[in-house]
């Protein structure tokens, strides 16, 4: 029964079904992982909701930042920015439905037997598994839960940026949600920074990229995440020191969509239809 694990769709539901053929998808015997961010950018939203949630058990879908975005949006706490695509999940007759099975999704998943962790952007440095598993459930009680308008209305903002076990409230919440929605580079104190969102090599000087923290204490899992379109780059094309698998391969922004099988970590990918942007 193979599994693939697919990076951000993005709205790009064509180009998820141009993958599903390439890799000769069978619902009756593979498995699909969704890195998160299904919706957003992309043209066809509505399609891609529509699609993933009817693939049932067959499916596995993470939090993306876009996601939660789409879930804030119709909660009425955030209104929609220039370049949203999600008009179409707002006015579908389904909304209520759609949104409800996607505020249920997870914010990470780990499959014991494969040993692989997925993530949509990433762990800070100071969490070990089990600790990055609980954190990330306290958020999904959360979002299933009564006070979901109350965490949207204050999940927004880049501070605490630095893990404390003393962390409580909203601020606690927000920092899970940021680690695991949002990150892309720690300085070397494992200090969160969001809003440097380059690729490797042109952020500041005390940045790193959250994954090649000697530090890390999530090393020994093997990580699969989205997130990061701009990945690899330059120098920072092997993964496999770090033990991570990024699977954003920019299908939104004209590149392509990539899906990795876990069994062997072979790649497959398919062009995208979506206009070529100069920068990431």
């Amino acid at each position: 029964m193979p599994t693939y694990a697919i990076g951000d769709v993005q709205g790009c539901h064509s180009e998820l079904l141009d993958l599903l053929d390439h890799i000769n998808f069978d619902a009756n015997r593979d498995r699909l992982w969704f890195t998160g961010d299904l919706v957003n950018r992309g043209p066809q939203s509505l399609a891609c909701l529509r699609f993933v949630k009817q693939l049932g058990d067959t499916a596995i879908t993470i939090l993306g930042n876009h996601d939660l975005h789409l879930l804030a949006i119709a909660a009425g706490k955030m209104t929609p920015r220039k370049h949203d695509t999600i008009y179409d999940v707002l006015a579908a007759e389904v909304k209520t439905e759609l949104l409800d099975w996607l505020r249920r999704r997870p914010l990470l998943h780990y499959d014991g037997e494969s040993g692989f962790l997925l993530v949509h952007a990433g762990l800070p440095p100071q969490w070990d598994l089990a600790l990055a598993q609980d954190c990330a459930a306290e958020v999904d009680r959360e979002l299933r839960g009564e006070k979901a308008t109350q965490f949207f209305e204050s999940m927004y903002g880049n501070h605490p940026d630095l893990w404390s076990p003393d962390l409580d409230g909203m601020g606690r919440l927000r920092f899970i949600t940021n680690c695991l929605t949002r990150i892309r580079y720690c300085d070397r104190d494992g200090r969160l920074d969001l809003a440097d969102k380059g690729p490797p090599g042109g952020q500041a000087p005390h940045l790193i990229p959250w994954f090649t923290m000697k530090e890390r204490r999530t090393r020994h899992v093997p990580v699969l995440f989205g997130h990061w379109a701009s990945l690899p780059f330059g120098n920072l094309t092997d993964f496999t020191p770090f033990n991570v698998y990024p699977l954003d391969t920019g299908c939104v922004w004209g590149r392509r969509l990539t899906a990795m099988r876990l069994e062997d970590r072979k790649t497959f990918s398919v062009p995208s239809r979506q206009k070529q942007a100069g920068e990431i």
